[in-house]
């Protein structure tokens, strides 16, 4: 029995972009697009008629712009389910962080490979975070840029110096495979550390958990461990 499409809606200002988007996500039969928009505000609308699982979001477009939407979709329980994959052609540091703090799950630009767009929206829908190195470091820099005086780490208390190592290894970029191998760890083992981190710190994502990284000074603007050590207690 085959597994459902991933049901999508495409929120872009462009017609032309919309319409080409449409055959591109198509294209292999597991993704259907579901709706589109012209406007963060009517996407917004689109998507809690629709509930669709992944939603391709533009950042800049009238009467709504694609941070806000996001902020709107990610707040409303009824669409805890629906997962924000931000595709633009703009890569500011300004626009990469608003969107991922607002609750993207991933950040794509537009030139893009229609086969990397079609694994991002299958990444994003299985509910893993889609940040690439370099979009990870536009992050941590405007984390870093955005910081006055010392970092405030007092979300970190109550973590085991082993958390706050996979947390540290998260902001960088690594994968479970990998954080797994650096630690001396399984994949398995690793994921769970991840999964915990989650719950304990309410992060929605992994995306969630490479911000905080970053905005509690784990993590420095060079993609190195920051050397204030654990917090304590």
């Amino acid at each position: 029995m085959n597994a459902q499409p991933i049901r999508l809606v495409i929120v872009d200002d462009q017609e032309l972009v919309r319409a080409g988007l449409r055959p591109l996500a198509e294209r292999d039969g597991d993704i259907t697009v579901v709706g589109e928009a012209h406007d963060g505000r009517t996407g917004l609308a689109r998507v809690r008629e629709l509930r669709p699982d992944v939603v391709l979001m533009d950042i800049r477009m009238p009467v709504m712009d694609g941070v806000h939407a996001t902020r709107e979709i990610i707040a409303d329980d009824a669409l805890s389910g629906v997962r924000v994959l931000v595709l633009t052609t703009f890569d500011e540091d300004d626009h990469v962080y608003a969107a991922i703090r607002a609750g993207a799950a991933g950040y794509l630009l537009k030139d893009v490979s229609p086969q990397d767009l079609r694994s991002a929206i299958r990444t994003v829908a299985a509910g893993d975070s889609l940040l690439s190195p370099a979009v990870t470091a536009t992050v941590m820099r405007a984390a870093a840029e955005g910081r006055s005086g010392e970092p405030d780490r007092r979300s970190l208390e109550g973590l085991t110096e082993r958390e706050i190592e996979v947390l540290t290894l998260i902001g960088r970029g690594l994968t479970n495979d990998e954080i797994g191998d650096s630690l001396f760890l399984s994949p398995a083992t690793a994921r769970t550390y991840v999964s915990r981190l989650l719950g304990r710190l309410g992060a929605r994502d992994r995306a969630a958990l490479i911000v905080l990284a970053y905005e509690t000074g784990l993590v420095r603007a060079g993609g190195t461990a920051s050397d204030l050590g654990p917090p304590r207690n």
